[in-house]
This record gives structure tokens, C-alpha cells and sequence, in this order.
């Protein structure tokens, strides 16, 4: 924020946080969408593939019966089918939690669009960063960031320093 570390940042330093917080929350989603989007072409290709095997396996039924354990080109891997089955399965599954997750994102995003221009008609930085710190705990915005530290980390953080600094 403030190059000189005795100066509190300013509410407009305070907007700005809150602006890039929500482009790295957007670039974020954007990842999340990519992710989603391999992961849908995989599934396609594993309903593809299971389509194909079921057809090879239908294309037998207007021939000649044919014993079981007979085998040949038209059998089919029942155990195979299913293991591709449950694969795809998995996958839709992690495509679904993927969705909910770019929502999530997106959501938060907006939120700290928003954040931003309230913090910008703030009184006084500490109102700006007080704001901005309520925020992040009730929408539990650390979870959001693993790469960096969010204001009310960095808040809790510093009051347990002056809180242990205290108690010695």
C-alpha cells in the first residue's frame, strides 16, 4: 500500500485493494472456467467413447446367437463400461463443484466492486479499513485467497502481536 510504513494508507489506497481483490478474484474464475471447460471435452470424450463401445455391442444383436463364452469382436467389457462409467460420473461431479466454485468467485468479485465504492465514501481510513475487514470475515474471504493475506488476517494478526506483546 503505502510506501511510507509510519503513514496509515489512505481510503483511496483502501479502494484500490478492494479493486485489485476483485481482479484477482476474476482472473481467478477465469482459471476455474478453463478448468471446466478440459474438464467438459474430457467428459465429452467419455460419453463418446462409451457411446462407441455400446454400439459396437448393439450392432451384434441382429446376428446369430452366439454363446457367451464364446467371445469375439462384438463382446464387451461389462466391467470395463462401468469402471468408464463411474469415471464419467466423477467428472461431472468435479465439473458441478466447479461451476459452484466460479459462482463463488464471481460472486465475491462483485461483492468487492461494491466494497469499493463504499469504502470510497468513507470518513477517514479507519472507517475504510474497518469496513473492509467486517466484510472479509462475513464472507470468509481469506478462504478465497491461498496466495496472499487478506486486511482482516493482517488485522487479526496484528492484534494478537499487540495482544501478546501485552501480556510479557
Amino acid at each position: 500500500m503505502n510506501d511510507d510504513t509510519d503513514a496509515p494508507p489512505s481510503v483511496d489506497e483502501f479502494v484500490d485493494y478492494c479493486q485489485i481483490q476483485a481482479g484477482l478474484l476474476s482472473g481467478r474464475v477465469e482459471t476455474i472456467a478453463t478448468e471446466a471447460t478440459d474438464l467438459l471435452d474430457e467428459i465429452d470424450e467419455d460419453v463418446a467413447t462409451l457411446r462407441a463401445r455400446l454400439e459396437e455391442r448393439g450392432g451384434d444383436v441382429a446376428g446369430t446367437a452366439t454363446p457367451s463364452s464364446a467371445g469375439g469382436p462384438g463382446d464387451v467389457d461389462v466391467d470395463a463400461l462401468e469402471e468408464l462409467q463411474d469415471d464419467l460420473e466423477h467428472k461431472q461431479r468435479l465439473a458441478e463443484a466447479k461451476g459452484a466454485r466460479m459462482q463463488a468467485f464471481q460472486e465475491l468479485a462483485a461483492a468487492y466492486t461494491e466494497l469499493a465504492e463504499e469504502v470510497g465514501s468513507a470518513d477517514d481510513a479507519a472507517a475504510a479499513l474497518e469496513e473492509i475487514v467486517r466484510f472479509e470475515v462475513d464472507n470468509d474471504a481469506p478462504a478465497y485467497f491461498d496466495d496472499r493475506r487478506t486486511l482482516c488476517e493482517a488485522a487479526a494478526e496484528q492484534a494478537n502481536a499487540v495482544e501478546n506483546d501485552t501480556e510479557q
